[in-house]
């Protein structure tokens, strides 16, 4: 292929043989030379476009973004924060009601009980100690330990109130025979293992209720009634293994599970301190034990003031 250029009218053509190699390398090279020279002047115009001016805008509006993110999650920590606080004020506030309960409980326990003064005061706090420990040790407790903290405390209280309208019970003598009232241990000699209320389970380590007191004994030692009353269960229960349970009237009624053997009978008329089973680990048990529980009006309490009072003669 051959292009013909006429510059003027009668004048000589300029002939371009397309066909040789020399032709069509100095054209590309031309055609090289346009493409950079087009591509140096869009660099040039982008760079003049977007200068330095240009760029710091971009950088602010960049920050500017940046800077609204954290702003709106600092607002949702705010108000995720202000919900928790309000959450404890309500606990510190039913908090304040149980001790202002627990206090005036106390001062008619301390009056009906006749103790000496200064013996029980609910009015100061009781005194602690421990040795201190390295600043690099001391660990900062999160919001979710705080709750968990004041939980724990509530349910203290919860107990601690229950324990002492059973002292008030016993004190005031409220027209309930002393051999119908649940009091002592269980079992002669042994020790508590477990108290009432929450703790890990034996077999999972999940958290779980536990609804009485457990003492540690041999087994086939003597169970005995700790209070005077009839039989009404004398079985098996699922967890409990064997079970003995003794109804006490007035509300009252206690359970010993856990038994390697029932000794009562159901209809059975029991005796304070009458041997109605003996020690064992049936059901769901870790090792030789009794379950205690006492239970009022159809509810589980907590058996501890029961167990530490003593019988009148």
């Amino acid at each position: 292929m051959n292009i013909i250029i006429v510059a003027k009218p009668h004048a000589v053509p300029q002939t371009i043989d397309l066909g040789c190699w020399r032709t069509r390398l100095k054209c590309g090279a031309i055609l090289g030379c346009a493409a950079l020279a087009c591509a140096l002047l869009g660099v040039s115009v982008a760079y003049s476009v977007a200068g330095p001016k240009t760029r710091t805008l971009a950088e602010v509006r960049e920050l500017r973004e940046q800077s609204e993110a954290r702003l709106r999650e600092l607002e949702q920590v705010k108000a995720s924060t202000q919900r928790d606080l309000d959450a404890l004020a309500v606990k510190l506030g039913a908090l304040q009601a149980h001790a202002t309960r627990l206090n005036a409980l106390g001062e008619r326990l301390t009056r009906a009980g006749k103790l000496d003064d200064g013996e029980f005061s609910f009015s100061e706090a009781p005194a602690v100690g421990g040795p201190e420990e390295p600043q690099a040790m001391v660990v900062h407790t999160a919001a979710p330990q705080l709750t968990d903290s004041i939980d724990e405390l509530h349910q203290r209280f919860v107990r601690q109130q229950a324990q002492l309208e059973v002292l008030e019970n016993l004190l005031l003598d409220r027209k309930i025979d002393s051999d119908l009232l649940p009091s002592g241990m269980p079992v002669n000699t042994g020790y508590i293992s477990s108290y009432f209320g929450g703790r890990p389970d034996p077999f999972n380590g999940a958290g779980a209720f536990h609804s009485g007191i457990d003492f540690d004994a041999n087994t086939g030692a003597d169970i005995h009634s700790v209070a005077e009353g009839v039989v009404t269960w004398s079985g098996t229960r699922p967890g409990y293994g064997n079970v003995v349970e003794v109804d006490h009237g007035n509300g009252y009624m206690t359970r010993y599970a856990h038994n390697s053997q029932n000794l009562a009978m159901v209809g059975q008329r029991v005796r304070v301190g009458e041997v109605i089973a003996k020690v064992g680990s049936t059901g769901r048990s870790t090792g030789s034990h009794v379950h205690f529980e006492v239970w009022l009006n159809g509810k589980a309490v907590n058996p501890i003031a029961y167990v530490r009072s003593q019988r009148k003669a």
